[in-house]
């Protein structure tokens, strides 16, 4: 096959070059279920039959609504773009309101869904999408079509030669997706890429992931809607790489020792919570176990790439290795050689501790308008630095605004915004795409992200604050969950925090003068959790400037969630929401406005 150009040639390079029994596996009623890149491909052109045959035409827009990964999305995705179509992916866990609002606001004309929650809030808001002929279900539901209907219609070859007239009529600057970005604030945008924006993504990303094509699995788990997770999948699929989907963020650690992944994606809230749990069980250890343990991971905080801490530390990190980290590396299923981080900044004692382990953390930047991909982290060739989202990728080009905001250019970077041409002039001028995020390149030619534009705020004393700093320092803290930094226009920097509830629970037993109370609003008024949180606090606001340091803060009862509107499916916080939501608490914190 001469150069991809577009999406639904990745398959068929995978089959031509690698031709997998395992290109996709899912797992149903207990069992992994093997599809290989023949059958892949097979149910892929006669789901394009199928959606011929339905009257789908070029430029017609497909949605998918999934709560998991799984095969039948990635063939769906496939059969839909081979006609010309466009598919329009959905996160599962909006609100009915938004599916209604994306749904309209695409003018897709079919859904594909994966279950009955899905369908459920679909078809509460059915009737107010007329654009919409049918919605057909990967599960069997009881009232919805079968996406099996399709395959059945697409069974008959004799329409082969459409699907192949359309596949040829597809140019790689023809529009592919529409993304609707999951939004802290207002409204969903839709982000247009190209099959060129994402395949110029992918064809630059793939030497810097050190994989053994034909030879590796990758675990995948993130949303696939997103186009971080999207576009990993398709780069598994040019690398020949089996793709294991997980069953859902609970059993991830199930999965991954069922699996045995070589790679998988993770987004710093992940690995938060791994490293969390990993640490909790090291405490509960005793004696010289618990000694070893914590001799380990602070020598993981001191990790240097390349042999930079010298002989006598990679004599220590050995023995490590050997002793404590193997068993990290057992958990996670006992062979991954790479997780590729994105999505947020990552704190950089997580990177140092993780590569240590021997378990690489590969973190890079972008953002869905740039498919995703800007610049990421590559161990060889020195190029990795901690603290970093690595070097840019050959072929895109990144420079920095007079107010420190990264520019970017480049064939990663989307057409504009679906139907908002004066959202798309804000952030394209000038050939840039204006990203909205503040950073800077050192001398090494490393991007470092230093913070949001959008996020940072002045204090009424006119000193900038960059939260998204303090609360990736602050979170380092075993007490802290969540924690949204506040303080526009006030006098000082304040913050909401979402205790670590399970953790206290577990260090009030430790404690037993300490008596918690039984819920979350017990513990939250417990004079000696708010003093611990306090000491917390203090603790990290030393390495902050004076301006800048938390002076107040208030604690929330509830867990903060995707569902509960408080996170974007990616976890990133929802700052808008989150202040109306306590606004009880900023009167409290800074009085009535």
């Amino acid at each position: 096959m001469n150069q991809i150009t577009r999406l639904f040639e990745f398959p068929y390079h995978q089959l031509e070059k690698y031709n997998l029994p395992d290109a996709l596996v899912t797992k149903y009623n207990g069992e992994w279920v093997k599809t290989s890149t023949k059958e892949y491909l097979d149910k892929a052109n006669a789901i394009s039959r199928g959606l011929i045959r339905l009257g789908v035409n070029k430029n017609d827009k497909i949605a998918i609504i999934s709560s998991n990964n799984r095969t039948e999305w990635h063939i769906t995705d496939i059969g839909a773009l081979q006609t010309g179509a466009q598919t329009v992916p959905i996160y599962p866990t909006i609100a009915s309101e938004d599916y209604e609002y994306i749904l309209n606001h695409s003018e897709s004309s079919y859904c594909f869904v994966s279950d009955q929650e899905v369908y459920d809030k679909l078809l509460a808001v059915q009737k107010n999408i007329p654009n919409l002929k049918a919605i057909y279900s990967y599960n069997d539901i009881e009232g919805c079509k079968s996406w099996k209907e399709i395959l059945e219609l697409g069974a008959d070859e004799s329409n082969q030669d459409v699907v192949e007239d359309r596949k040829n009529n597809v140019t790689t600057t023809d529009l592919a997706t529409i993304i609707y970005t999951s939004g802290t604030t207002g409204r969903p945008k839709g982000v247009m890429l190209s099959h060129q924006n994402i395949v110029s993504d992918v064809l630059m990303s793939a030497p810097r992931v050190p994989l053994r094509p034909g030879d590796t699995k990758a675990l995948s788990f993130l949303p696939i809607c997103h186009i971080f997770e999207r576009m990993l999948t398709y780069l598994y699929q040019y690398y020949g790489i089996s793709i294991y989907f997980a069953e859902s963020i609970e059993k991830i650690s199930d999965n991954l020792k069922e699996v045995h992944p070589h790679v998988m994606s993770v987004v710093p809230r992940l690995l938060e919570k791994v490293y969390d749990k990993i640490y909790a069980k090291g405490a509960d250890l005793t004696g010289i176990k618990k000694k070893l343990f914590f001799w380990a991971t602070g020598l993981g905080i001191q990790f240097k790439p390349y042999k930079e801490n010298g002989w006598f530390y990679e004599f220590q990190l050995k023995i490590a290795r050997k002793l404590i980290f193997s068993k990290w590396q057992e958990a996670l299923g006992g062979e991954l050689e790479l997780l590729v981080s994105g999505s947020a900044a990552l704190q950089p004692r997580l990177t140092k501790v993780f590569t240590a382990a021997g378990i690489p953390v590969m973190e890079g930047y972008g953002l869905t308008e740039t498919s995703p991909v800007i610049s990421v982290n590559d161990m060889r060739n020195k190029g990795f630095k901690v603290g970093t989202v690595g070097r840019v990728l050959d072929g895109v080009e990144v420079k920095i605004a007079e107010d420190g905001e990264i520019l970017c250019k480049g064939p990663n970077v989307m057409m504009g915004y679906y139907k908002d041409e004066t959202q798309t002039n804000e952030v394209l001028k000038g050939g840039y795409f204006h990203t909205g995020d503040i950073g800077e390149i050192d001398n090494e030619g490393f991007l470092k992200i230093t913070d949001r534009k959008k996020e940072m705020f002045k204090t009424s004393g006119g000193k900038y604050v960059a939260p998204q700093l303090l609360e990736n320092t602050f979170k380092q803290s075993r007490f802290i969950e969540q924690i949204m930094v506040i303080g526009e226009g006030e006098k000082m920097p304040a913050a909401f925090i979402q205790p670590n509830f399970e953790f206290i629970k577990d260090w009030a037993i430790k404690h037993p003068d300490v008596k918690l109370g039984t819920t979350n609003e017990e513990i939250i008024t417990n004079p000696v959790v708010i003093k611990r949180i306090q000491d917390e606090i203090e603790h990290y606001n030393e390495r902050f400037g004076n301006w800048e340091k938390v002076k107040r803060f208030e604690l929330t009862p509830d867990v903060w969630s995707i569902n509960d509107g408080h996170l974007t499916p990616t976890m990133k916080l929802k700052r808008k929401i989150i202040k109306e939501k306590y606004n009880n608490l900023y009167v409290k914190i800074y009085g009535e406005q």
